[in-house]
């Protein structure tokens, strides 16, 4: 009888010690899980930054060209008229509120999310374009949207259009590492079965590792050049723990064909 109790108590002992060593497990990939947050968000921080110059390098020339084509006026004429002058004035408001609105997106972007709400796929998708289009026109890559159903979903959406730039960011890069003749992303916003579905897909030549799913695992960086590896992770990680999705990956006849899967709002 003594020895069984002492036997028990060992068991319990070992049951006791297994548990914390769950929670200190737990706790530390919690941690790990943070950090890589962290750092997938300085990595878009640093790649934003780029996409700012490329957004306002166009509006600037257009305020430099206004201003010089008023000097000329001056120093060849010597006069401008009132109207020329309101002309471009309006032109120039027109330029700084398109700068101003470039500004509140990113603002926007990086604004970090309190609570849950409910969004429209379209309005994510569409602030998440807007970051990025001036990357992907840079390299001439061509972008088609195409709109079969616009859901509403819940979650972070902040985080969402941070997933929808990654996968975006992912595709750029392959495509012109690849130095693929006629660049194109194709982005396609359905749905399926009460939830909403998005697929992105390139003609970049495919996902090239076995298996596929690989390239969602952190700090994966095969071909890439300046990529950190946790963008993907952090994308898969949002979607299946943070707004009760999936995301995954398969080839298509071009190229790969990232998919998107969230249950819709059902109270919309």
């Amino acid at each position: 009888m003594k020895k069984l109790e002492e036997e028990n108590l060992k068991l319990k002992n070992e049951i006791e010690e297994l548990k914390n060593k769950i929670s200190i497990e737990i706790e530390r990939n919690r941690r790990n899980d943070k950090m890589l947050f962290q750092q997938s968000r300085m990595a878009s921080m640093g790649e934003m930054i780029g996409n700012i110059a490329h957004q306002w390098r166009q509006p600037l020339m257009e305020l430099s060209s206004i201003t010089m084509e008023l000097q000329a006026k001056l120093e060849i004429f010597g006069k401008i008229s009132n109207q020329e002058i309101l002309e471009a004035i309006n032109k120039s408001n027109d330029i700084t509120k398109y700068m101003s609105q470039t500004i509140d997106d990113f603002r926007n972007f990086f604004a970090k999310d309190k609570k849950r709400v409910q969004f429209k796929i379209t309005e994510q998708i569409s602030s998440a374009i807007n970051i990025i289009n001036s990357s992907l026109k840079q390299h001439n890559i061509k972008l088609e949207i195409i709109v079969m159903k616009n859901s509403f979903i819940t979650g972070f959406k902040n985080e969402y259009s941070q997933v929808i730039i990654n996968i975006l960011s992912n595709a750029k890069d392959e495509l012109v590492n690849r130095g693929i003749k006629e660049p194109k992303i194709t982005l396609r916003i359905a749905e399926k079965d009460n939830n909403s579905v998005v697929e992105i897909e390139d003609n970049a030549g495919g996902v090239g590792i076995e298996p596929i799913q690989k390239i969602f695992e952190p700090f994966y960086t095969k071909n890439k050049v300046n990529g950190t590896g946790v963008g993907l992770f952090m994308s898969k990680l949002i979607i299946e723990n943070n707004m009760n999705g999936r995301l995954f990956v398969k080839n298509g006849e071009k190229g790969a064909k990232f998919i998107i899967v969230v249950p819709k709002s059902l109270d919309n």
